[in-house]
């Protein structure tokens, strides 16, 4: 099984990619700005229950599936930009008092749990990335090969945890700010609905 000194030099690896901007810590970012600590986090599990997706595929192989399939890649990065799309929409035409107040904030914690899931199960890329850089770490002359990238996936997730997870307590906190003011919360979700529609414009140009 992998040594230690491997385990720990990946899991360097994957907090430095966790923290470079991109369409999950956005995410994160932008949900918990409009909605709070908790709905931040909510998310932030929610995206890590999709790398458990990502990982599975990778150890089974159906992500290469993904890399040689033109049409798979494209249904799949449709569907995603198409969601995202769909939450600029509600950004937009939500109202400061739709987004003030406590607890959930218009959005149960199953809904916030479930954007998570979605937002990182339709990015093929996600899958792609995993194939190409999880095999760097391992080793078939060490074991199983299913085994060793079922456990640099979970890693990868623990990494993700924790550097989504302080993003969305610091985020939180900014919007316990926000929440005070009326005018701030508007523009705030307009800012989400740009963010939005950005991330929807990136994964539809996205090639494999």
């Amino acid at each position: 099984m992998l040594s230690l000194e491997i385990l720990s030099a990946f899991f360097i690896a994957s907090v430095v990619l966790a923290m470079a901007p991109g369409p999950d810590n956005l995410f994160v970012l932008t949900q918990s700005a409009l909605r709070g600590r908790l709905a931040g986090l909510l998310v932030t599990l929610g995206l890590a229950t999709g790398l458990l997706v990502h990982t599975a595929a990778v150890s089974l192989g159906v992500a290469v599936i993904f890399q040689a399939s033109a049409v798979a890649f494209t249904v799949l990065k449709l569907i995603g930009a198409a969601y995202l799309i769909y939450l600029a929409w509600q950004a937009f035409k939500a109202s400061a008092t739709q987004i003030s107040g406590q607890a959930g904030r218009t959005l149960s914690r199953w809904q916030l749990y479930r954007r998570g899931i979605i937002m990182n199960v339709t990015n093929p890329k996600v899958s792609i990335f995993f194939l190409a850089f999880l095999p760097q770490f391992a080793d078939p002359q060490l074991g199983s090969l299913t085994l060793q990238l079922l456990l640099l996936g979970a890693v990868f997730i623990v990494a993700t945890l924790l550097v989504f997870g302080g993003l969305a307590l610091a985020a939180g906190s900014f919007g316990e700010w926000l929440s005070g003011s009326a005018r701030a919360q508007k523009i705030m979700n307009r800012v989400a609905g740009v963010v939005f529609i950005g991330l929807a414009a990136k994964l539809v140009t996205t090639q494999r």
